[in-house]
This record gives C-alpha cells, sequence and structure tokens, in this order.
C-alpha cells in the first residue's frame, strides 16, 4: 500500500472508533433469526399479505423464503431514472427464480438538476437528498424485508438512498444502476454554442436545438458530472456488481446485470450461507477506496460532501483534510469531460471500471481487502461482465471474463506508472475567507491555479449574469456570490456561472469565482474555490467582502486569502442578504425546517444528524 493511503486510512479509523462501533452494535442488535416478517403479529402480517398477488402470497408465507425490498427513484420525466420504470417486474422475476420474493416497498423523488439549473426549483435540490434517505427509511420501516434494492444514478438521489439505507445496514443492499445515455452531441461542442447564445450570436432555437442533440434518450447524461461519478463511487464501495456502473441504459447487457443483482442479494441475507450486511460493505478501507477512485478520475466536487454524509451514515467520520492529502499522492489517470475531451462512453470503451481499479491496485493505492457484494476482496472488479446463452432461448446472462489489461484509449485512461498528472483532481483552500475546494483537473494549465485580483461581489447568480450582460466583467475579476450556502437557500448549483466567467476569460481576462454555493463536475475551466465553509449566512468572511477587496487564491501553496488588513475586517459589520425570494414559492417554504438545520458543507450539508429539541432548545448530535 501507499504510505499516504495507509497513513489516512489509518487516521480515518482511529478518528471513527467510537462512533463507528456505536453503528456496528446497532446494526448487531437489529439482527434476528428466520425472516423479519414471521416476528409480526397475524394482523400485521395480514396487511402486508394483503396486497400480493400469485406466488408472491405463497412465498411469503414460507419461513424461509427471503423477501426482498425495491427502492426506486423512478420518474419518467428524468432520463436517468426513466429505465427504472421496467426493472420492478424484470426484479421480482428474478428473485423468484432464484428462491425469493420481493415487494416493491417505497418510490423515493428523484429531481434533475439539469431541469432545474439556474431555477427556484434548485433550492431544493441538496435538500432532496435528506428526503430520499427519510422516504428510504420510511420504505423499509415495516420491518418484513430480509434485504433490498436500490435503484438510483443521479446527483442526490444515490447518496440520499445511502443515507437511508445505512439505517438498516443489518440487511444486505445493492445498488443498481440504469447506465449512461449513448454519446449524443460532443461536450466541448454544447459549451461553446452555450457560450455563443450567452454573447447573443445565436438564437433560442438553435441553443435548444444543440442541447437537444446533446441530451437526447433515457440514460444518464454522458459527462463526467456528479450522476457517474456516483456510479463510479459506488462500484469502488462494492455496491455494484462488478463492470455494471457504464453499461449502456436499454441493452441486454444492462437487463441481464439487473437480474444478476437480484439473484445476488437473495443469497446474501442473512438465511442463506454468504450473510453480507450492508454496514459490512461500507467500511473505513472501503471508503478511502471511494476518495481514491473520485480523485484519480477527477470526479465531481459534489462528493466532498455526499461520501462525507454517506460514511457518517455509518459512524465513519472523514474530513476535507483526507481529501486533500490523498489528492497530492493520488495520481491523475482519467480524462473526461469536463476533464477531457471524452465522455463516459468513451471511459468505458477505453477498458472502465476494471482496468482503471487494475491501475489503482497495481499503484498501491486502494485496499484490495474489502467486503463486496461480489465476495471478499476489491479484485473481484477486475473482471467485466459479458452476455451469454441463458436457459431460456429468449432470455440472455450475464458472466464476467477478465477485464482489460491496458487502456484502448491512452488519450482518456493513463498506467498509473504514466498519469496525466502525478496529483488528483482536487485541493483544498483555507485562509481568512475560511476553507474551500478547488477542482484543478479541469484547468488547462496549471498557471491558472493561481488568480489574484481585485473582487467583484454579487449576492445571487443572476446579479452575476445582469452584471454580463451590461458588460461589467471585462476586466480581472475574482467573482464572490455569496449566500448561496446550506442555510442561506439550500446551497443550489450554479452552473450557469461557468459560461458567463468562461467568456470573460476567452477575452483575456484573469478570472476567479469563490462561492459558498456548489457547482457540480461539470465545473469546466474556470478556476474556482467553492464551498466556501463557514457559509456567509452563518457568519462566514465572504460576508464581508466589498468590491475592489484583493482576493488570492493558489491552489499550488492551498491559499484563499482576503487581503485586507484584520483590524478593518473586524471593523466591518457583515452584509445581510435579502433571501425572501428564496423563501416561498415552488413549496420552498415547507422545507424551512430541514434547511435550519443543515450542516456546513465540510461534514456533509445534510440535517438527518442534528436535530433541535424545542423544549428545551438544546441542539442534540446523533452518537454516530
Amino acid at each position: 500500500m501507499q504510505t499516504t493511503v495507509e497513513k489516512v486510512t489509518s487516521r480515518i479509523i482511529e478518528r471513527s472508533k467510537a462512533n463507528r462501533e456505536t453503528y456496528l452494535q446497532r446494526m448487531a442488535e437489529a439482527q434476528g433469526e428466520g425472516v423479519f416478517r414471521g416476528k409480526l403479529p397475524c394482523s400485521n402480517f395480514a396487511h402486508d399479505l394483503a396486497g400480493c398477488v400469485g406466488g408472491c402470497r405463497q412465498a411469503l408465507l414460507k419461513d424461509d423464503v427471503p423477501n426482498i425490498a425495491i427502492i426506486s427513484s423512478y420518474n419518467d420525466m428524468v432520463s436517468a431514472h426513466q429505465p427504472y420504470g421496467a426493472y420492478p417486474e424484470i426484479i421480482k422475476e428474478a428473485v423468484a427464480g432464484a428462491g425469493g420474493t420481493a415487494q416493491f416497498a417505497g418510490g423515493v423523488p428523484a429531481m434533475c438538476d439539469g431541469v432545474t439549473q439556474g431555477e427556484p426549483g434548485m433550492d431544493l435540490s441538496l435538500i432532496s437528498r435528506d428526503v430520499i434517505g427519510m422516504s428510504t427509511v420510511i420504505g423499509l420501516s415495516h420491518n418484513v424485508f430480509d434485504g433490498a434494492l436500490l435503484l438510483g444514478v443521479c446527483d442526490k438521489i444515490l447518496p440520499g438512498l445511502l443515507m437511508g439505507g445505512l439505517q438498516f445496514g443489518h440487511l444486505p443492499m445493492i445498488l443498481i444502476p440504469g447506465g449512461p445515455m449513448t454519446s449524443g452531441l460532443p461536450n466541448k461542442e454544447k459549451a461553446h454554442v452555450r457560450e455563443l447564445f450567452a454573447e447573443g450570436k445565436i438564437g433560442h432555437k438553435e441553443m435548444l436545438a444543440s442541447e437537444v442533440k446533446a441530451y437526447h434518450s433515457p440514460g444518464t447524461c454522458t459527462f463526467y458530472g456528479t450522476a457517474n461519478s456516483n456510479q463510479l463511487m459506488a462500484e469502488m464501495l462494492g455496491l455494484h456488481l462488478p463492470g455494471s456502473s457504464f453499461v449502456n441504459a436499454g441493452t441486454e447487457l444492462r437487463d441481464a446485470l439487473t437480474r444478476a443483482a437480484a439473484v445476488r442479494v437473495a443469497a446474501m441475507t442473512h438465511l442463506g450461507d454468504d450473510y453480507t450486511p450492508l454496514a459490512r460493505v461500507i467500511s473505513e478501507k472501503s471508503v478511502v477506496n471511494a476518495m481514491v477512485g473520485l480523485l484519480a478520475t477527477g470526479g465531481s466536487t459534489n462528493e466532498t460532501m455526499h461520501l462525507v454524509a454517506i460514511a457518517r451514515a455509518a459512524g465513519i467520520r472523514i474530513d476535507w483534510d483526507d481529501f486533500a492529502e490523498l489528492s497530492d499522492n493520488v495520481p491523475l489517470l482519467v480524462r473526461i469531460y469536463p476533464n477531457g475531451s471524452g465522455d463516459i462512453n468513451s471511459f468505458q470503451q477505453a477498458g472502465g471500471m476494471a482496468l482503471l481499479i487494475r491501475e489503482l491496485l497495481k499503484g498501491g493505492l486502494v485496499h484490495e481487502d474489502v467486503q463486496t457484494v461480489a465476495g471478499f476482496g476489491l479484485s473481484r472488479y477486475l473482471e467485466e461482465p459479458v452476455l451469454e446463452e441463458g436457459e431460456n432461448k429468449d432470455t440472455k446472462k450475464v458472466s464476467w471474463r477478465d477485464g482489460p489489461k491496458q487502456s484502448a484509449d491512452p488519450e482518456v485512461i493513463a498506467p498509473v506508472d504514466n498519469p496525466f498528472e502525478v496529483m488528483g483532481g482536487i485541493k483544498v483552500l483555507s485562509g481568512n475567507l475560511g476553507r474551500a475546494i478547488m477542482k484543478i483537473s479541469a484547468l488547462a494549465d496549471g498557471e491558472k491555479t493561481l488568480v489574484e485580483a481585485p473582487a467583484m461581489v454579487f449576492n445571487s447568480q443572476h446579479e452575476l449574469e445582469e452584471a454580463f450582460n451590461k458588460d461589467k466583467l471585462n476586466r480581472d475579476l475574482v467573482a464572490v456570490v455569496r449566500f448561496q450556502g446550506p442555510q442561506a437557500n439550500g446551497m443550489p448549483e450554479l452552473h450557469k456561472l461557468i459560461t458567463y466567467l468562461s467568456i470573460v476569460m476567452d477575452r483575456g481576462y484573469a478570472v476567479g469565482l469563490v462561492t459558498d454555493g456548489r457547482l457540480s463536475g461539470a465545473s469546466g475551466k474556470v478556476p474556482f474555490a467553492i464551498h466556501c465553509t463557514p457559509e456567509a449566512f452563518c457568519g462566514g468572511m465572504l460576508a464581508k467582502v466589498r468590491d475592489g477587496d484583493r482576493i488570492r487564491m493558489d491552489a499550488h501553496n492551498s491559499v484563499l486569502e482576503l487581503k485586507v488588513e484584520k483590524k478593518e475586517l473586524e471593523a466591518r459589520d457583515y452584509a445581510v442578504p435579502d433571501l425572501k425570494g428564496h423563501r416561498f414559492g415552488l413549496g420552498r417554504q415547507i422545507f424551512a425546517p430541514l434547511r435550519k438545520d443543515l450542516l456546513g458543507a465540510e461534514e456533509g450539508a445534510s440535517s438527518i444528524f442534528t436535530y433541535v429539541h424545542e423544549s428545551c432548545n438544546v441542539v442534540v448530535t446523533d452518537d454516530v
């Protein structure tokens, strides 16, 4: 093992010891003998049986048949989740063939950041992760299940499913992906068209035609944003079947993998000889593997919050210092958009997860000795799935063969001994403005990781858009977009900013961005410091920045500094935001109780782990 990986892992194990022990003890206490439904009173059990038809009822009446829950994020408005509509019947048939039964236990919301980008609904995006976690718990709370299959892909959906699923970590669970859409309009061409539209050089009709070519069918978006980072993270955690993350939606292999996952989870319950609970799959070592995988591929910065929250749900404590130290020692092995010209399909064709994991194991960068849903050892993920004839000539099944030993496209996947960069894709900046994340893997050259320029202060992304339209951004600047943190307005994605700031960069100006909001994996070429914490709304120094103040962003030295004398800063008042426009409309008002308890970005930006006892106004933090 690489020394730094061992060091960070040991630190996480020691930091998490008390919380992890408490969590595992609770999961052990939740285990039982026999089917869980067998412990229900007759009337309670009858309610479960009442909705069953055909063989389901007879199977549930037996005391040795595992019952598998299906928790799905299906809706037919979001392309990544539309394929899930057909999955329940596939799963039920496959589980029945494996000697079990399956019931659809509940649906969870799945909103699309692409649809809500720059719109009021985006204020609910991050909060929806907690709602998904809670919805998952409600679906499993009937306590009639011996295992679960979690169907979800995109930004907040997969993390929310795991945050909720880990509350039932005594059960085995497998994540089932939906797969990406096939490649459409190249991402760089899409970005160029967006810049032309922002400059008024093309109209709405041409812009829409371009976007429709990019997002053209069911399946996950093909750029390497949070959705595809989630899939990579899930496989690195050992929660997907090997090689299943990036098989295209709507293919025979995709359906065969879904059937295989259903059969596998039925064999993993406590009723058999291969009991593999979720609580043991997600461990300190598997979490480090996920961190390394994300850094080695230039994954989404959103995972610096999502993985923190997932780990916390399992009693594991990680922080940005862990990400930063690993990033300094993990090489960049993958270049796909926005870090390169290819997309997630290019990654799959170049060798995909099997080749990436082979290189990471070769470099001693990941732990092999981890439990996965495919068995013990990460080396099981060196194989890739293929189709073969099934017992029924109309149905094919999946088998696994050795994965590729070298890249089919060295411009997409590089070997560990000749990486694209010697360090990973994320830096943690700190200074008198707080702590922030900078994604450096997408930057065109090293000099752009250092920006020092006068601040231009905005209290919303719309203010920056207005300034661009009035030609006020044609100068060297560090744009400060504040009051975008979790408690201020739910921490929306700020993708729209990238197009405007990219245009300013292309005009020859030095440009940086500092915000307590999010920019995800689609950040592109603009150097930024995001997730700035403490957020401005909660007393962060961003609330004291004024137009013209010089700000230094220096990724090489991990510095984020407001170059104003300490005495002057102390004398300044904090800016007071007008957030009325974010408090009402599109139902945002009913999320106030969740929003006010959201933790900071480095703590995972979740409200699930903290609550207020109103009678005594004492904040109580869950001990796992």
